[in-house]
């Protein structure tokens, strides 16, 4: 591990030397993901990149990546399209990119069961801003809008989710 790494600890999300406040998947850790669970799969993940609402906030980092009005993910196993970012109209079950809420302003992807994912062995792990303090996620890390924020202006491409 290195201060690049995002790490998962009892206290917080490390990361550069410091512990950030965060909310894990209601139904904890876990080394079996599947999908609905609602938990945080354990291991070192890969960031696949960062998307961000530019009608609210700027690009917070060069490779971020825009996201607009018809842009949504997949979450339905028998989607030849699991777990991949799709446009709408898309015919299978997926989940809104652009919310009404500011949750998903700006997400951190990671590379859980990505590209090529195992149907039902769990969609996307993203790191996003969380509702309130400590309230659990679908599975997913959420921190502060502040803290996620400074992460974004810092995090390289090649920095890794580290969930033991």
């Amino acid at each position: 591990m290195t201060r690049e790494d995002l790490v998962l600890t009892p206290r917080g999300l490390r990361f550069m030397g410091r512990v950030l406040p965060c909310s894990i998947g209601r139904g904890g850790l876990t080394s079996a993901k599947r999908e609905g669970d609602g938990a945080t799969p354990r291991g070192a993940h890969r960031l696949a990149g960062m998307l961000y609402r530019p009608d609210r906030i700027a690009r917070p980092a060069p490779w971020a990546v825009p996201v607009g009005p018809r842009d949504l993910w997949s979450d339905d196993p028998a989607d030849p399209a699991y777990n991949l970012m799709v446009r709408a109209p898309h015919p299978f079950g997926h989940e809104a990119l652009r919310r009404p809420d500011p949750l998903y302003d700006l997400v951190l992807v990671t590379n859980w069961n990505w590209p090529r994912a195992r149907a039902g062995a769990g969609s996307a792990i993203f790191l996003h801003q969380w509702r309130r303090p400590g309230h659990p996620t679908a599975g997913c890390i959420a921190l502060p809008r502040e803290h996620l924020r400074w992460i974004a202006r810092r995090i390289k491409p090649w920095s890794r989710l580290v969930v033991a």
